[in-house]
């Protein structure tokens, strides 16, 4: 399997509490994500590890939908989900600095979601797993850049 990771940073005007309760509420995803248009909590869930979410992602080619799982909640630090429960990890990170917060999106494809991707699209899948993760690069400080908007402008 290949190590595929990425992240971005952007340092924000804002407490990093109030950076992990904006990206903490996955329903307000779509205001920032340039894939993802909508997320919803499963009945009961509130944003801690264990529960899970379900987002619509579109893009020009496809919709489609995916089921998340909570896997680190911790406020004015760590937010992070992974999605099939095994496939493909995001995070986000909150990290004092002087003027605010440096913020950092993550980006891991697991093992299981290579292995997965292999299974499902055989032979095309590199060229599919190359698709996701120039997603990933493209997407991520497109992201930042979103959210440092709408944390800052109050």
């Amino acid at each position: 399997m290949r190590e595929l990771r990425h992240s971005g940073s952007v340092t924000v005007h804002a407490a990093a509490e109030a950076l992990y309760d904006l990206v903490s509420d996955v329903t307000r995803t779509g205001e920032w994500s340039p894939v993802c248009a909508t997320c919803w909590w499963d009945e009961g869930a509130s944003g801690q590890v264990g529960d899970w979410f379900t987002g619509r992602n579109v893009t020009p080619a496809r919709t489609w939908e995916t089921r998340s799982q909570v896997v680190a909640a911790d406020r004015g630090r760590e937010f992070g989900f992974v999605v099939g429960g095994s496939l493909v990890r995001w995070g986000f990170t909150f990290a004092p600095v002087d003027g605010g917060t440096e913020l950092t999106e993550e980006w891991e494809f697991l093992p299981a979601g290579q292995a997965f991707f292999a299974e499902r699209y055989g032979d095309a899948a590199d060229e599919q797993i190359d698709e996701r993760t120039r997603a990933a690069h493209e997407g991520i400080p497109l992201t930042l850049a979103a959210i440092k908007r709408i944390a800052e402008s109050g």
